[in-house]
């Protein structure tokens, strides 16, 4: 007798109604006796040939609505764990090839080198011939990058690959490389030039060392071109942040005194009107977002402080129409337990864990605050990591 698959738990599997999980299934399918799936409505031929053996996703077998449901669904779970109910809007997912950023891994062995993600569940390299996800500025690197890496990796050792898209071009980060000498130096200033990039960093084992950066390596915000200091958080895509910020703005709208907590870059910050507070653990983070609030004439105030150490108590965020916040993953448990018992008015909330963010939720409910609606974003395409943004108020 056949199962059918009802959704996709938290980690991509299938799940049928008697509650058996099954790989690579979507809703709709049906789990036949002999094991094997019957595709229905929402599965769909992933598009790349390295599916599933590389980690970098999980849902390509997920049409593009079935994926948006899983969005969706990630969230509404997480907040009926808590007993609560919002309106999800309909999720927005990012297109192929627009990530920006990513962590690769390479390894020179057996006379080559390798580049991507790890397979899933293993630490084997998956070489990164094809990819559905990533930029073309950043994927068409990858060649080059395997001639480069076969004279400054030492055999079998494992080096990181950061790949960020700034406005200038590619900003790369190389870890666990050796490049000593006259040579060496001038075949990498050779490399940038060659391939554009806006900066190249090296870490040999002592920390992050620029070596080439023609000029100060920026990303616009807001309109504001920011100086992006290496290794700082971006959103994974622009049209992505787009979004996120528009949910923001409109989640905050008609405030004049903001405080934008966990700021970042100024992602958010340099987004909105009026005067806003941004604080931020990172020292780089701030500074950078100090000089270019003030070569751009914003009334923006950058302070320098971790919100998980000394959050922000009630009292001090009593004189804000709205508050934004952009946790890690972990979520907010003290700042939100603050905002619950402050008066600010409105909340925009933007989280990468449906799960912390439930949490975080109940404790705004708990001290009055209405949640009045998720926009779920996938950035990530293809994987189980989903994005939001949301709006609270009193």
């Amino acid at each position: 007798m056949s199962d059918p698959i009802v959704r996709i738990a938290a980690r991509g599997d299938g799940v049928t109604s008697s509650g058996r999980h099954v790989a690579f299934a979507a809703p709709g399918d049906l789990l036949l006796d002999d094991g094997s799936l019957e595709h229905g409505p929402a599965h769909q031929a992933p598009p790349c040939s390295l599916f599933p053996m590389c980690g970098g996703c999980q849902l390509q077998h997920l049409t593009d609505r079935a994926y948006a449901d899983y969005c969706a669904s990630r969230i509404q779970g997480a907040l009926s764990q808590h007993g609560l109910t919002a309106d999800i809007l309909p999720a927005y997912l990012s297109p192929p090839r627009t990530r920006r950023r990513a962590s690769l891994r390479a390894l020179k062995a057996g006379g080559k080198v390798v580049i991507g993600f790890n397979e899933a569940g293993s630490n084997r390299i998956v070489d990164m011939t094809e990819c559905h996800i990533l930029h073309p500025s950043l994927f068409d690197l990858l060649g080059p990058l395997r001639r480069l890496l076969a004279s400054i990796l030492p055999v079998r050792r494992v080096a990181e690959v950061q790949l960020t898209l700034l406005d200038a071009g590619v900003d790369v980060a190389l870890k666990g490389v050796e490049a000593e000498g006259y040579e060496a130096a001038q075949a990498l200033t050779d490399f940038c030039e060659r391939h554009g990039l806006a900066r190249l960093s090296l870490d040999e084992g002592f920390g992050a060392e620029i070596r080439y950066e023609p000029q100060p390596a920026t990303i616009t915000l807001g309109g504001t071109a920011v100086g992006f200091p290496p290794g700082a958080f971006l959103q994974a895509t622009h049209d992505g942040e787009a979004v996120l910020v528009s949910a923001v703005k409109e989640a905050s709208m008609g405030a004049s005194r903001l405080a934008d907590l966990f700021a970042g870059l100024g992602t958010f910050a340099l987004a909105l009107e009026g005067r806003v507070m941004a604080a931020e653990a990172s020292r780089d983070a701030v500074l950078a977002l100090k000089s270019a609030a003030s070569a751009a004439g914003r009334p923006i105030v950058a302070e320098h402080r971790d919100l998980y150490r000394r959050p922000y108590d009630a009292g001090e965020l009593s004189g804000f129409d709205a508050v934004v916040l952009d946790p890690p993953r972990a979520g907010a448990v003290d700042q939100v337990r603050e905002l619950a018992r402050s008066g600010v008015p409105r909340i925009a909330y933007v989280s990468c864990n449906p799960a912390t963010f439930a949490r975080d939720a109940a404790m705004l409910a708990s001290g009055g605050y209405r949640l009045c609606w998720v926009k779920p974003v996938g950035q990530f395409r293809w994987s189980t990591h989903v994005e939001l943004a949301a709006a609270f108020s009193r």
